[in-house]
């Protein structure tokens, strides 16, 4: 595996080795404090298990760059919290876990293409498109008067997962999600 120069490159959105497996960093900011050397520290979050930390590298610290192989696959079905997928190219089937989709079960559908991230051969997770399209197929009726502020209301997605959105979105509506926070982001007209 790579060994990072420097700790200028633990970036956002970079893949490491720490503690034997793979983790992305989520941020990571450079201190330089007085009488002390600069430490590189960061939020990094496990491929494998989902966990996040937070560690400071120092100067000095051996950082491997993690050998993620990225692949494109199809969504198939899930069954007893096992999320099952088809290769693009090669046509073989394997699983991921719940565990290791993290939020992004909520937001799989049949037949949805992913990127899958393996580690040493084997899955690990997979990468959604940062904003997805989906279907309302339940929708609350928005109660009068409460519109002071920025009040929500929760609906339910055609992939069964709830979110809170704006009073205005019914049922029928199609709505862009982001993937990474499960958060509304817009009506799609």
């Amino acid at each position: 595996m790579p060994v990072l120069s420097s700790l200028n490159d633990i970036k956002k959105g970079t893949v490491i080795v720490y503690e034997g497996e793979p983790c992305i960093v989520l941020e990571s900011s450079f201190v330089r404090m007085q009488q002390r050397k600069p430490v590189m520290q960061t939020k990094l979050r496990s491929l494998k298990s989902g966990k996040v930390v937070e560690y400071s590298f120092k100067p000095g610290d051996r950082v491997e760059e993690a050998d993620i192989e990225r692949k494109k696959a199809s969504f198939l079905y899930e069954q007893n919290d096992q999320y099952y997928f088809m290769d693009a190219v090669s046509y073989d089937q394997f699983f991921v876990s719940e565990g290791e989709l993290g939020i992004y079960k909520n937001f799989l559908r049949e037949g949805q293409e992913v990127e899958v991230l393996s580690f040493e051969d084997k899955p690990i997770s997979v990468k959604l498109p940062a904003k997805i399209v989906l279907k309302v197929i339940e929708a609350g009726m928005a109660v009068r008067g409460d519109t002071s502020g920025n009040v929500t209301k929760e609906v339910k997605l055609e992939t069964g997962v709830s979110i809170k959105v704006p009073l205005f979105i019914n049922e029928g509506d199609s709505i862009r999600i982001n993937t990474d926070t499960g958060e509304y982001t817009e009506r799609v007209t």
